[in-house]
């Protein structure tokens, strides 16, 4: 599409001619315009591509064989991991993450480090300061890393509320919490898209969305996006 064969441009180019807006004025504002309605079509394009990637890594996860083990672990930075026959239901987050190459021990490190009293470390686990060996395995970080960084949805009882790609958080009551991300595939007794978590048995693909009590919604297209 040409600058000027846009209605939204047209319409708004004539609109400021009625008031004698200088021709130079004309021609950058539709400009302006022209350029954010040709971006957009692409960032939605690259985020439906990244959607795809990130889902099609959650569901590779179910192949493996993972023990849950709890275990505070020192790893190295950035780019670390615990061993991979073992983790929690965050690493599988962070491994479905890192498999399409960004990298949550790292973006969630240096966000804290810039905004550390935005997170729960000091009032939860009364740390003073960041610790790139756990701070991203652990649930209320993540959840305010994505609120931060990626998008926070609406919390609802209705299964087409929650697509493909999206990351959900659960109070499975007594403070404990657990996090999952939704893939594309659909169970055909409930029409609900499964989910992949690991909730003590390793990587499972299942029917679980409504099982316990949403706590958070969020959808996140890595780093700057």
């Amino acid at each position: 599409m040409s600058l000027f064969s846009s209605p939204v441009v047209a319409i708004t180019i004539r609109a400021m001619r009625r008031v004698n807006i200088p021709a130079k004025w004309l021609l950058l504002a539709g400009l302006c315009m022209w350029s954010a309605a040709q971006a957009r079509p692409d960032a939605s394009a690259s985020r439906e591509a990244f959607t795809r990637r990130l889902v099609a890594a959650a569901i590779e996860r179910t192949h493996h064989s993972v023990r849950y083990v709890s275990e505070y672990v020192h790893i190295s930075y950035p780019g670390g991991d615990v061993p991979a026959d073992t983790g929690v239901c965050t690493d599988e987050i962070i491994r479905s993450y890192r498999a399409v190459g960004v990298d949550l021990q790292k973006e969630v490190h240096e966000d804290m480090l810039r905004n550390f009293a935005a997170y729960p470390d000091r009032q939860r686990w009364h740390l003073g300061h960041t610790d790139p060996n756990i701070d991203h395995r652990r649930v209320p970080n993540l959840m305010v890393f994505f609120q931060r960084n990626g998008e926070s949805l609406p919390i609802t009882n209705r299964p087409t509320d929650y697509a493909p790609g999206d990351i959900v958080t659960w109070d499975l009551g007594r403070g404990i919490l657990h996090i999952g991300i939704v893939v594309d595939q659909k169970t055909r007794w409930s029409g609900r898209y499964l989910v992949v978590h690991n909730i003590g048995e390793g990587p499972k693909m299942e029917d679980i969305l409504f099982n316990w009590k949403i706590t958070g919604h969020y959808r996140y297209f890595g780093p700057g996006v």
